[in-house]
């Protein structure tokens, strides 16, 4: 052995407790599966200032337990249409034109579907008197009615499309539920403008209305007026509330009703027509309206009464075997 020369150390194998740990992921895949943690961290402090429906469902998923009994449902409201024209969608189709010929002239009103082979309810006003009683429905047929039966009593008549078949009827709801405030919606057509949709607030119940029984059946006076508004291709009735009287003399025959009151828009050619809950259902027919100055300048002032649809309810037996006449 040279001076340049040493003996190799002696391999001596390693410790088990140095062994180097078994890495089951590199390093670098430990780094990537933290960011979709971090993000979704970030998108549940932006859902909280958003709304704590979306916070609460990010941070179920954060938290990584997936219990769905403690998740919060998320719903889409924007994808839904708007309450009044929802309501106007199911319940047009169920909602007629009425125009009831008589021998002064032409009476303009609304009427409600009842039944799928053409029953319709209406005011007795819109059809008193009537030789002819001519049907829109909403997709424009035109077809004739009859009187079936009248109770000018509660202002109430009920007519028959002819040849009717497979119509839709409306769904009747229930009035003694209404609270003053509720959200209302009228169909029908003011001054023979078919289908008009307006809406507003149940604003008293049980109001005390009092309403001509009969229309159009003498030689002068308020008569003759009510003949010239006849002709004109409307219906404007007189009716008291309050001790006053609203656009004119209800005469000497009168019927007094409790009445909703609504400040839904309504105008001559609604009556008869429809006042609907936000359900969807029949909750009133739409009888009196207060009009704004003279009969040339017709107007809602937010002064509106309709017959409860309870009251329809009790009385369309009677209306279906003729009523009680007047």
């Amino acid at each position: 052995m040279t001076d340049n020369e040493y003996p190799a150390p002696p391999a001596y194998p390693p410790h088990p407790h140095f062994a180097e740990p078994a890495q089951p992921y590199p390093a670098s895949h430990r780094t990537r599966a933290r960011r979709p943690v971090a993000l979704l961290a970030a998108a549940a402090i932006v859902a909280a200032v958003v709304g704590g429906g979306s916070a609460a469902l990010v941070g179920e998923l954060t938290s990584g337990r997936g219990d769905s009994a403690q998740s919060t449902p998320v719903q889409n409201v924007s994808a839904k249409g708007s309450g009044v024209s929802a309501v106007a969608n199911a319940v047009s189709p169920s909602i007629v034109e009425i125009k009831a010929a008589t021998a002064s002239g032409q009476s303009t009103g609304s009427g409600v579907i009842v039944s799928g082979d053409g029953e319709v309810i209406t005011n007795n006003h819109v059809v008193a008197g009537a030789d002819e009683v001519k049907v829109s429905l909403s997709d424009g047929t035109s077809k004739t009615a009859k009187v079936v039966g009248t109770d000018p009593g509660k202002d109430l008549a009920l007519i028959k499309i002819q040849d009717a078949k497979g119509l839709k009827a409306a769904k009747l709801g229930d009035s003694g539920k209404l609270r003053v405030g509720d959200q209302v919606v009228a169909i029908g057509s003011p001054e023979g403008l078919t289908g008009t949709v307006t809406s507003g607030i149940v604003s008293a119940l049980n109001r005390d209305v009092t309403v001509a029984k009969e229309q159009g059946q003498g030689g002068g006076g308020q008569d003759q007026g009510q003949q010239r508004q006849q002709q004109r291709g409307f219906s404007q009735w007189p009716f008291e509330f309050g001790g006053n009287q609203y656009n004119g003399d209800t005469g000497s025959s009168k019927t007094t009703y409790k009445a909703i009151q609504t400040d839904a828009s309504l105008n001559p050619g609604n009556s008869g027509g429809a006042l609907i809950n936000m359900n969807g259902e029949i909750i009133g027919i739409n009888s009196a309206m207060y009009n704004a100055g003279s009969s040339d300048t017709a107007g809602s002032v937010g002064l509106g009464f309709a017959i409860p649809v309870n009251t329809v309810k009790a009385d369309l037996a009677k209306l279906r075997a003729g009523g009680s006449g007047h």
